[in-house]
């Protein structure tokens, strides 16, 4: 290599040096910047982690205290003390809260309680649904015979989690409005159902006997 060759190499040389000095001058902060955001992303994903972490043992540390006090309205009044930080949390805890009431003989407290849950819109339709199946359950007869066929109706539709239960449920007010038949058939639809239980087909199938009817599986 000659020596002018070596010149305009080097020459060469310097200005892509001198070029790439000039673009880290000019955008060497979007690069900077870059690695803040991840670092700082990381740091906020692990934050976030852990403080979720320790919200959930909070959480589950305040019900197995309450859930160990004796006195079951001493258990219910504990439970409904507690806040959670999610919404779903919350529900669990209400319907805990309104399981104890009415183990301490507090009906009207726990369907008080059921009630809001199924007037919370921000709740996941599940929760609501469980809440409903569950008032209807325990107000029995205190409530009209047309709004409880009116609630298990609104879930026994198709996709809906306690759509089967809530057609059993339909069927016992069929037995109570003296409708026998109208009972037979749907307890029958219930044990050809695909998504039928074990538990839930025996008892359809036995209820079916009790009425004088005989259970067909298809």
């Amino acid at each position: 290599m000659s020596e002018t060759d070596s010149f305009i190499e080097e020459v060469t040389e310097e200005v892509r040096r001198d070029k790439l000095f000039a673009l880290m001058r000019k955008y060497g902060w979007i690069a900077i910047l870059a690695v803040l955001l991840i670092v700082g992303g990381a740091a906020y994903n692990e934050w976030r982690k852990a403080s979720e972490a320790a919200a959930a043992q909070a959480l589950g540390d305040s019900l197995i205290a309450a859930l160990e006090i004796e006195d079951a309205t001493a258990r219910a009044a504990a439970l409904a003390k507690i806040t959670a930080e999610s919404d779903g949390a919350n529900a669990v805890v209400s319907l805990l809260a309104s399981a104890e009431a009415q183990n301490s003989g507090n009906a009207e407290r726990a369907v008080s309680a059921l009630a809001k849950l199924e007037n919370a819109p921000e709740l996941a339709p599940a929760y609501r649904e469980m809440a409903v199946l569950k008032q209807v359950l325990l107000s029995g007869t205190d409530m009209p015979i047309a709004e409880r066929r009116s609630k298990l109706t609104s879930l026994a539709v198709a996709g809906a989690p306690f759509r089967l239960l809530a057609e059993e449920q339909l069927a016992m007010l069929d037995i109570e409005e003296g409708k026998k038949d109208a009972a037979i058939s749907r307890l029958q639809d219930i044990i050809n159902d695909v998504e039928v239980s074990a538990g839930l087909r025996s008892r359809a199938s036995q209820l079916i006997v009790v009425l004088g009817g005989k259970a067909e599986a298809s």
